[in-house]
């Protein structure tokens, strides 16, 4: 009976496939071993390119019969494939975290689908068959189209598949005719699955992954499966293979089975082929796969006719490694795992989830330059190229399965009603479940970066997403099932191998595995990357040192999900949620990457690589331990270079040997002689690549460690002296080259001339403000700590309720070779509160500026401790001796290294995509800001305070505060520069609530007191 394509069946999800050819392994075939050498896919033809095209606002409004061949459609308009239609110019990108899309805008429950707007893009694509596809069974693959896809060919419907992120497939044969040939195609953006496509992402639509047709010969393996599993001693491994085959009726034949290494033979054999095929060998003595070592044999399987004529090959990438759980702890070949990952949406600023290869190889890049060393897809199946990369680079993956209804539990956490949950325990959305499972894994299953599979995410718990595991399980004995879901639906525990939590806190985690110690523990989602973030990440890696049960786990997230867009004048920017005119939508919560949109490293990257580095390096002043974390390379596999700086200049380098075995370590001397001259020095040990690999070239720095100390030397002291100059509106101070003025009308320091020029634009003030970053404004920062703000912007030398011209009785003490003036300024906070600045003026031109501060009890810490100045904007080259190069922050500078960098002031903004809180530096020694004649100011701590924070921004932070996109900031006009005592940090445990730690906040326990010298150069 012919097929007949039905609307309202799209509500129904029992409804998710109809014609559609059942799933199986990604693996390529070539006509021959020529073919397959030049990567020439003579069985495959493109269709990607220009479809005509039709966009409609929802069914109603769709062309009724488009799919019949009388109906022209040639001139439609035409459409990229593949590409999503909002990035196209139909409907627009909406970016929705756990809301639905469309609620508000129509009242549904799961079995409903929206009416009124849920576009529809209607595309056809007209065709001749090649020449060398003639009189073969033809079939077309779909490898993305979101969410639900129906096919016609010549008028007759072909069938329907849902599941928007694994191949749709099917035969074309019965359908076609000779010469042109119509292919209709229609994508509906949300049908019943889109219940289950709730993720944390941009909502997109259309056929947005590669369109090809294929044939198959006579004899084709349609699917393959490899376990190349090695024993349990790894001093053998076995090597099972299984062939599903395609035979024409009469077809019989034999396959070649050959497996190399680095082009030396491990197994040649030949078997008969029949429709199973399946075979077993014995390795010995195998190189194992992992992270460390993607060490991978290349398989080729040749198959002929009954006539001994080649059919096609079948070449394909083996991985021998095992993995497995062995007293509640992960391993993998016989080592305990740690998890040092990252979720990763598939994600392009320019295309959306249509990604390119090139940018797929940028961020594994990436990744591995970083020492990540394993990825979740989150959270959905990705497209099966990066898995053949993940094999190649060295990545391990959870490969998760496209589900997520976090809008259907949402609020039932809270009210405990299920009902209305899906998949839960509801029978009607069981099979479309398993058909996800099987799809992802009969795609996937070949490939050995696949450690995990997952279940979903955040959909709750229940008997179907146990029934889901099960199947993995069924499928698949040789890996391990994640589901983090069930820390909120204990019914059904075993539905996860591990115990997988969120955003969970290490104290939590401690306290957990103190009372549950049957599965190893790992953080699925932790450290949330939001804007300026990833504050105390360093607890979460020092943890997996202490307890053996806590494997690791896996930032959020990779990329920030921001797409490019021009503002209206025409400039490009990065567009988060919302900035499309969108409704409902979660605003900048779309953007949450260590990588910015544009697949650059954002400054949180440096500390993310430092803290997953395998080798730590405790450096002293006259040795090193060196703890080699790595599972199976020795430290050797590195050079290790020795480098000593004094003063931030380096005076020594050299190479040290070291040998330390995997999970050992080791101490050796440093090869350098003891430093005798004053000063400050930096002992730096780090460890490079030898050699040039795919991921990064010789001399990349994959771990280091520094130690620095002190050999005392004689401070400087001024002789010069100074002229006070007294009058009834200001006092002047003046030197040789130099010349101070404080106004007692306007209360405070409101001229510094260095060498006849003006450096000030206006009065330095204190600051205790920082531009709020994405998690305060998540945890009620600004709101708590609101007084701080006012009183850095409205703090006086005034009291409340004096004449507006009234005087400051000011007075010049002078000494020998300096003169100090002070000012006390009223702060506008309840309870009443008072700082003191005072500047001493030194004959060289230095001024020694104090701010001083005793807490009142009431108002608490505050963000930040130190003083504001603000110079002409041509002062816009940056130098400084501290923490570097990235930004740092009190709770994010492990990563950092002593040194002396440089940059530009505009370099110090972070391209985050809401103007927050940057730029910062901790442990500054001194900082200069100069023109590009190298004339400006340098700022300098005194040797009893100790190091400062030091920023040279363009923005003020209440101008950048009062920006929701750069573009909203002013035109530069000024350098502002913050030199602070200390700025709280900028945490980073989730950006909902949690909070800075405690001791990354100012302590006001006691008088709070900063000194620090500026003088003009």
């Amino acid at each position: 009976m012919e097929r007949v394509f039905d609307y309202s069946k799209l509500k129904d999800p029992q409804y998710f496939r109809d014609g559609r050819l059942d799933a199986h392994s990604d693996h390529r075939y070539y006509a021959s071993v020529l073919d397959m050498e030049a990567g020439y896919e003579d069985f495959k033809e493109s269709l990607n390119g220009l479809w005509k095209f039709h966009y409609a606002r929802n069914y109603k409004a769709a062309v009724c019969g488009f799919e019949k061949t009388d109906y022209c459609c040639k001139d439609w308009d035409d459409i990229h494939v593949p590409a999503h239609i909002q990035m196209e110019g139909y409907d627009v990108p909406q970016y929705a975290n756990v809301q639905y899309p469309w609620e508000g805008h129509d009242e549904i429950e799961p079995g409903e689908i929206p009416e009124y707007f849920n576009p529809v893009a209607s595309y056809v694509k007209y065709f001749t068959v090649p020449k060398r596809m003639e009189g073969k069974r033809l079939f077309i693959s779909f490898q993305g189209a979101e969410s639900g896809l129906a096919l016609w060919l010549n008028g007759t419907f072909v069938g329907y598949s849902e599941d928007s992120f694994t191949p749709s497939e099917f035969e074309l044969t019965d359908y076609l005719v000779e010469g042109e040939n119509k292919l209709a195609a229609q994508v509906f953006k949300w049908t019943a699955s889109s219940w289950c496509e709730d993720q944390d992402f941009y909502r997109f639509s259309g056929i947005y992954r590669d369109v090809y047709l294929y044939t198959i010969p006579e004899v084709h393996v349609r699917d393959l499966k490899i376990c190349a599993i090695p024993e349990e001693t790894l001093k053998k491994a076995t090597f099972d293979i299984r062939l599903h085959m395609i035979l024409a009726e009469t077809a019989k034949g034999k396959a070649v089975i050959r497996l190399a290494k680095d082009g030396n033979a491990v197994i040649e054999e030949e078997l008969e082929v029949k429709e199973e095929v399946s075979h077993s060998w014995t390795v010995d003595a195998p190189a194992l796969w992992s992270a460390e070592e993607p060490n991978l044999y290349d398989l080729t399987i040749e198959i002929y006719d009954a006539e001994g004529t080649l059919q096609e090959v079948v070449p394909e990438k083996v991985g021998f490694r095992r993995f497995e759980m062995k007293d509640s702890i992960m391993t993998l070949n016989g080592k305990r795992i740690v998890f040092k990952g990252v979720n990763r949406h598939e994600f392009s600023s320019v295309s959306g989830r249509c990604v390119s290869e090139a940018e797929l190889r940028k961020d594994l890049e990436t990744m591995k330059q970083n020492n990540i060393n394993a990825i979740r897809t989150c959270h959905y199946p990705d497209g099966s190229l990066i898995y053949r990369l993940c094999d190649e680079y060295g990545l391990y993956l959870i490969d998760e399965n496209n589900l997520e209804s976090h809008g259907t539990w949402d609020t039932a956490m809270f009210t405990k009603d299920h009902s209305a949950v899906v998949p839960n325990d509801r029978p009607e959305w069981l099979g479309m479940m398993l058909d996800r499972v099987n799809s992802m894994y009969q795609r996937d299953k070949n490939h050995p970066a696949i450690l995990i599979w997952s279940c979903g995410n955040e959909s709750y718990g229940g008997k179907d997403i146990y029934e889901m595991s099960q199947l993995f399980r069924k499928l698949d004995p040789n890996r391990l099932v994640h589901y983090e879901g069930v820390h909120h639906d204990r019914r059904y525990n075993d539905t996860s191998d591990m115990e997988s939590q969120m955003y969970t806190s290490v104290e939590g985690i401690k306290e957990f595995l103190a009372n549950d110690r049957s599965k190893p523990f790992i953080c699925c989602e932790y450290t949330h990357a939001m804007g300026n973030s990833c504050g105390a990440m360093h607890k979460y890696t020092d943890l997996t040192d202490t307890e053996p049960l806590y494997q690791g786990g896996f930032i959020w997230d990779y990329i920030d999900q921001t797409i490019c867009k021009k503002d209206r004048y025409g400039k490009e920017f990065q567009a988060y949620g919302g900035d499309f005119g969108e409704r409902p939508t979660d605003y900048n919560f779309s953007a949450n990457g260590i990588v910015y949109g544009n697949r650059e490293a954002s400054p949180k990257m440096q500390e993310v690589k430092f803290n997953y580095q395998n080798i730590t390096a405790e450096v002293g002043k006259t040795d090193v331990k060196v703890i080699n974390k790595n599972l199976f390379v020795n430290t050797d596999t590195f050079e290790c270079r020795v480098t000593v700086a004094r003063d931030g200049h380096v005076i020594r380098q050299t190479v040290l040997e070291t040998h330390v075995e995997p999970l050992s370590q080791e101490t050796y001397t440093l090869p350098i002689p003891q430093e005798t001259l004053g000063g400050e020095y930096a002992v730096t040990v780090s460890f490079h690549l030898r050699q040039d690999n795919i991921w990064a070239e010789k001399g990349h720095e994959v771990a280091f460690g520094q130690y620095v100390y002190q050999v005392e030397k004689a401070e400087e002291t001024c002789a010069k002296s100074v002229k006070v100059i007294r009058s009834t509106h200001n006092i002047g101070v003046q030197g040789e080259h130099f010349e101070v003025l404080f106004s007692v009308l306007s209360g405070g320091l409101v001229s510094y001339k260095f060498a006849g020029k003006e450096m000030l634009k206006s009065i330095p003030k204190p600051n205790f403000w920082r531009a709020p970053v994405d998690n305060d404004c998540g945890n009620q920062m600004p709101a708590r700590y609101a007084q701080w703000k006012i009183a850095s912007m409205y703090l006086s030398d005034k009291a409340l309720g004096d004449e507006l011209f009234k005087m400051s009785m000011l007075t010049a003490q002078e000494g020998e070779h300096s003169a100090t003036v002070s000012f006390t300024y009223n702060l506008c906070t309840i309870p009443a509160a008072k700082c003191q600045v005072s500047y001493e003026v030194f004959g060289d031109g230095r001024v020694k500026t104090t701010l001083s501060y005793d807490p009142v009890k009431e108002l608490g810490d505050m963000p930040e401790f130190g003083m504001m100045f603000k110079l002409d904007a041509d002062y816009d080259h940056v130098k400084w001796y501290g923490l570097g190069p990235a930004e740092t922050y009190a709770d994010r500078k492990k990563g950092a290294k002593l040194g002396i960098y440089q940059n530009l002031v505009k370099d110090n903004m972070a391209e985050y995509i809401v103007p927050q809180e940057c730029g910062n530096k901790e442990e500054v020694r001194y900082a200069e800001v100069t023109d590009r004649k190298g004339r400006g100011m340098r700022f300098e701590v005194t040797s009893q305070n100790g190091p400062m924070c030091f920023s040279a921004l363009p923005y003020t932070p209440h101008e950048l505060e009062n920006a929701m996109h750069p573009f909203e900031l002013p035109k530069v006009h000024y350098t502002v520069i913050r030199a602070s005592k200390a700025q709280m940090g900028i945490a980073g445990d989730d950006s909902w609530g949690s909070r800075t730690h405690p001791e990354y906040l100012i302590d006001v326990s006691r008088k709070l007191e900063f000194s620090f010298w500026f003088c003009g150069i």
